[in-house]
């Protein structure tokens, strides 16, 4: 009975005048039989038979086909539920990361760099219906990844950014928001959303970030900005030892805020301050549930109706009761 359900579990309180019934039968058992007086029963006196002993069964025959129709009338069914999801067009998202030297600074740990590519990763995770595209940039700018739904694919590539020197070291904001809007221009996605990080302030490349930004805007690509550092200063790297390792110490820690909400602004999108690991993972907590992909989800219900073996057994229950009570009992007053 664990799956069963009833669909009409209103009548099962009628199950309630089963006790009362039997009640009143054992109670009243001996006034509704006739009486026969007479001086001496000795006469009369013998072994009760068997199946004058198994009288009280009709009965309980009765009881139980009440109870069973009771059952019946209920609905009892069992119910496979089968669904089907479709998701409509998803979200397409580029993230474009500075690469820059300067996010090897140590005031996010291990550095920001590394914190930043433990929170994205886990973004690409619950991103489960939509496609990524990663953009890296510093002087210059270039694509890692193009926009595809391949997410190990795109996780592989995060882990691997590093600053290398491939590219000319710098922050060019600008060209790292007009490569993402490039690869995002054509897309026929359901909304286009770029998010955009850096952790200092525009110094490099010939694209004025406010134009990337009217670009954004005109193709309908929402910006997400975050500028990533603490407040004051920080230990970062300020030169290259001889053996090719950095040399670190104490910069100040700037960010060009009023450009990144510009950016935001302009485009529909917001910016965010992240100046530890944990501002930074609630960030990108709450830009993926700001930015959620629309899913339908279909049930189809199949229910198979129990109740024909109930009434069935209480049919031939009714039937044998009937059968005894004018055959072996027929003679019983």
């Amino acid at each position: 009975m664990e799956d069963i359900y009833f669909a009409n579990p209103g009548y099962l309180w009628f199950l309630t005048v089963i006790p009362l019934l039997s009640l009143w039968h054992f109670y009243n058992k001996g006034k509704v039989k006739a009486k026969l007086k007479i001086p001496t029963l000795k006469a009369f006196e013998s072994v009760p038979s068997l199946i004058e002993k198994l009288h009280p069964i009709l009965f309980i025959f009765r009881l139980i086909a009440l109870s069973l129709l009771i059952l019946a009338i209920s609905r009892p069914q069992t119910v496979d539920v089968s669904s089907k999801t479709k998701t409509n067009r998803g979200i397409d998202i580029v993230m474009a990361i500075d690469v820059s030297s300067s996010m090897l600074a140590q005031d996010l740990k291990p550095n920001r760099l590394t914190a930043l590519k433990n929170v994205a990763s886990d973004f690409i995770n619950q991103r489960t219906n939509d496609r990524i595209g990663l953009i890296v940039y510093a002087g210059e700018s270039y694509t890692k990844t193009p926009i595809t739904s391949d997410k190990q694919m795109v996780k592989n590539t995060m882990n691997k950014i590093n600053f290398d020197g491939v590219i000319d070291d710098g922050t060019a904001i600008g060209m790292g928001l007009a490569t993402a809007v490039n690869r995002l221009k054509d897309s026929r996605a359901k909304s286009k959303v770029i998010i955009l990080l850096t952790d200092g302030v525009n110094n490099s490349g010939f694209i004025d970030p406010k134009i990337a930004a009217e670009l954004a805007s005109e193709f309908n690509i929402k910006t997400y900005t975050i500028g990533i550092g603490s407040n004051g200063n920080a230990r970062a790297p300020v030169g290259i030892l001889p053996n090719g390792k950095f040399q670190y110490g104490i910069t100040k820690v700037e960010i060009d805020e009023k450009l990144l909400k510009a950016i935001a602004d302009k485009t529909g999108g917001l910016y965010f301050r992240a100046t530890d690991n944990s501002s930074l993972e609630s960030i990108y907590n709450e830009i993926n549930k700001l930015e959620k992909t629309e899913i339908n989800e279909f049930k189809y219900y199949n229910y198979n109706e129990k109740y024909r073996i109930f009434v069935l057994i209480a049919l031939i229950i009714i039937f044998t009761e009937w059968l005894l009570k004018n055959t072996l009992y027929k003679s019983f007053i």
